[in-house]
């Protein structure tokens, strides 16, 4: 059995706790998106750019691969993705390979 007598006093702090505000707050950002813009050129059919994009950009359909081919032909160059950085290096690199002409990856 412990009485109230018997318990030993633990030392208590009188020393003020001084606290420092931040300095700086913490202000989360999103990564960039980025664009990836097909650009026209005389060699690569609307047939083979339309099935390219269908092919190496997720979700893409065949009316919008359609749309979007005639925008590069007609316009000369189509945003045809906007997103996070390392899915648009892979979809450049792709369509790059299938001999699409590219612009270089830009910040949206």
């Amino acid at each position: 059995m412990i009485f109230a007598s018997s318990v030993i006093p633990q030392a208590i702090s009188t020393a003020p706790t001084v606290t420092r505000e931040r300095d700086q707050q913490v202000v989360k950002k999103r990564y960039p998106n980025y664009k990836i813009i097909v650009l026209n050129d005389d060699f690569n059919t609307f047939q083979h750019v339309a099935e390219t994009l269908m092919k190496c950009i997720p979700n893409m359909t065949g009316d919008v691969a359609w749309d979007l081919t005639n925008r590069i032909h007609f316009e000369g160059q189509a945003v045809v993705w906007t997103g996070p950085l390392e899915q648009a290096e892979l979809y450049h690199s792709q369509l790059t390979r299938a001999g699409l002409t590219m612009a270089p990856l830009e910040k949206a």
